[in-house]
């Protein structure tokens, strides 16, 4: 529940932000052509996020024939949840990882490395199954595909006002131009912050409800220790507007990211292992 509020609150903050952005281009025309080109945007995103993933992280259809269990755990853990099968795709990558996407239970998909089928457990590899599935049941693709549109949106109307406040500086005068300077660089890197802020909180809540749907907190727990070892050592090549996607950070290894400080943490779309596996810990004691 606090992870939604969280949510809520936060994309209400992102789109105020992009009407704000608009307003200062062209006042309520400004606004109203912001909130217009933000619905577009949103619409495509809507009807093609699945693909683009797809097509981003070359994942490949996985018959059912190639991994039996793969397909067992998947179906079991959609029945429980009540939603369609999904469609299976297997990225051809060492690394261990894999995400979910779809615009709604009906049109999910979720990919799975071949990494991650050689190094995982039964009970691990439901863990992560459950939590890729609660991705999709709590409409977490949906929402993340808006706030990286509402995001995108805002950087581009902020360059627009920057050059808009240039051209316009004899007017404004000194203070004014640098007030509409500071304003319109600070916007997409508030925008930024506040869209890295939602993923995070949807991988907590994705954690807990699939550890839920599971009954196995600790099973989860073991598979992300897993996670973030092989993410430390194994690169993948994956295009950084999915990144966030996938259960643990794929570009952990390419960047060498290792936690960090919190001004590095502010801007990471996943929240720190170490601290998911201590909240699903605290859920295992509690279920007990």
């Amino acid at each position: 529940m606090v992870n939604n509020l969280k949510t809520v609150a936060l994309l209400g903050l992102l789109g105020g932000l992009f009407v704000v952005v608009g307003w200062a281009l062209g006042g309520t025309t400004g606004a109203l052509i912001a909130l217009g080109f933000a619905a577009a945007m949103n619409l495509f995103m809507y009807f093609n996020s699945d693909k683009l993933a797809l097509r981003s992280a070359r994942a490949q259809p996985l018959a059912e024939s190639d991994a039996p269990q793969v397909h067992a755990i998947v179906r079991a853990l959609a029945e429980r949840q009540g939603m369609p099968m999904p469609r299976l795709y297997l990225i051809d990558s060492p690394q261990p990882n894999a995400f979910a996407t779809g615009r709604s239970p009906k049109h999910a998909a979720v990919a799975v490395t071949s990494g991650i089928l050689q190094i995982m457990t039964p009970q691990e590899l439901e863990g992560v199954l459950a939590h890729e599935l609660a991705h999709v049941a709590n409409r977490d693709i949906l929402i993340s595909s808006v706030a990286a549109t509402i995001g995108a949106a805002v950087t581009f109307l902020s360059r627009m006002a920057l050059w808009s406040s240039m051209g316009r500086r004899r007017d404004s005068g000194a203070a004014g131009l640098v007030m509409s300077l500071v304003a319109m660089i600070l916007a997409p890197i508030v925008a930024l912050v506040v869209q890295m802020a939602i993923s995070r909180s949807r991988e907590f809540q994705a954690d807990r409800s699939g550890a839920l749907t599971t009954g196995s907190p600790l099973g989860l727990a073991s598979a992300l220790q897993k996670l973030d070892r092989g993410t430390s050592r194994i690169p993948m090549q994956v295009d950084p507007a999915v990144s966030q996607l996938f259960i643990a950070d794929p570009l952990k290894a390419l960047e060498g990211r290792r936690g960090g400080n919190a001004l590095t943490r502010l801007f990471s779309t996943h929240p720190p292992i170490d601290e998911r596996i201590a909240r699903l810990e605290e859920m295992a004691s509690g279920i007990r």
